[in-house]
């Protein structure tokens, strides 16, 4: 059975694949607004997407409603669809995948993920990430990756991207990249470090260190001036809510000491916050904290 619903394959120059999914691999939205600002500077053509019949349960996911022209009702379902882009300026193509991690039938998935890439002559993939992690927002975001193949990976530790260590649960950027290492398709995964105490909320500097190390990887020639502005602003918000708050703002301090005294490899991997409260008490009065100061601004 195919879940794939595909429109061209379109011929493209030793593709790379470049992919994100909202959800579990998703902190702070990093890896989803980092593909979305691909799509949005590049303007990509949409060339395929999978099914999300069999994938989803839609009473987790659900699908929405919208108005349509002529008053008419339409729903839009759960997606994950594919782009390619193919640029003489560019050194290679690329196709990017921007989805929801699947509740259902992951092998499957990720076959259909590998089917589209082999069909467009994909020579690599690359997954990106988000993580929860006790990390000053202060400070660089600390990133780690894999790669299947050993020179991507020496490439890797030179852009200062720590060889992940990490064991336990995975989400389907693991599952796609296992798919891809059967299938003999080299394939890596960036991760982002995202401040544990700023809970769910989108945060643009994850997206900016991915982009950034992307950029440096695969020559992509980026002007990212528009998102690092958003940092900017972003890190002016953050400020503004711990310094109205002694408690949390002597936990983020705390957590830049440690941050400050650790190698890059102990902040990539976690350990900054070790012995420190979860911070989960202080994730509600931060959000709503910077909820409001949107909503103020958007009023002005």
């Amino acid at each position: 059975m195919s879940y794939l619903e595909v429109a061209e394959v379109p011929p493209l120059r030793s593709p790379v694949l470049v992919m994100a999914f909202g959800g579990w691999n998703d902190a702070g939205q990093a890896a989803t607004s980092a593909v979305r600002f691909l799509i949005e500077a590049w303007s990509p053509q949409r060339f395929a997407s999978i099914d999300p019949e069999e994938f989803f349960d839609f009473t987790s996911a659900r699908p929405t409603i919208r108005l349509a022209s002529g008053r008419q009702r339409e729903i839009e379902w759960p997606s994950n669809a594919f782009f390619y882009k193919a640029d003489s300026a560019l050194s290679r193509d690329f196709v990017l995948l921007l989805g929801t991690e699947p509740h259902l039938k992951w092998r499957a998935f990720a076959g259909a993920v590998v089917e589209v890439a082999q069909q467009c002559g994909v020579t690599l993939t690359i997954g990106l990430g988000g993580f929860l992690g006790e990390t000053p927002h202060s400070r660089s975001v600390p990133l780690t990756g894999f790669a299947t193949d050993p020179k991507l990976a020496a490439r890797l530790e030179r852009l200062h991207i720590t060889p992940t260590r990490y064991e336990g649960p995975t989400g389907i950027v693991g599952t796609i990249h296992d798919a891809c290492r059967r299938q003999g398709l080299s394939a890596a995964s960036l991760w982002a470090a995202v401040p544990h105490y700023l809970g769910t909320m989108e945060n643009p500097k994850g997206a900016a260190a991915l982009l950034h190390s992307l950029d440096i990887l695969l020559d992509l020639g980026l002007d990212i001036r528009g998102l690092e502005r958003a940092v900017a602003g972003f890190e002016r918000e953050v400020a503004k809510a711990i310094a109205s708050n002694p408690e949390i703002a002597a936990y983020v301090q705390e957590l830049e000491r440690r941050s400050d005294a650790l190698s890059e490899e102990e902040a990539a991997a976690g350990a900054g916050g070790a012995g420190l409260p979860s911070g989960d008490v202080l994730i509600e009065e931060l959000e709503d904290f910077l909820k409001g100061r949107r909503e103020e601004e958007q009023e002005d």
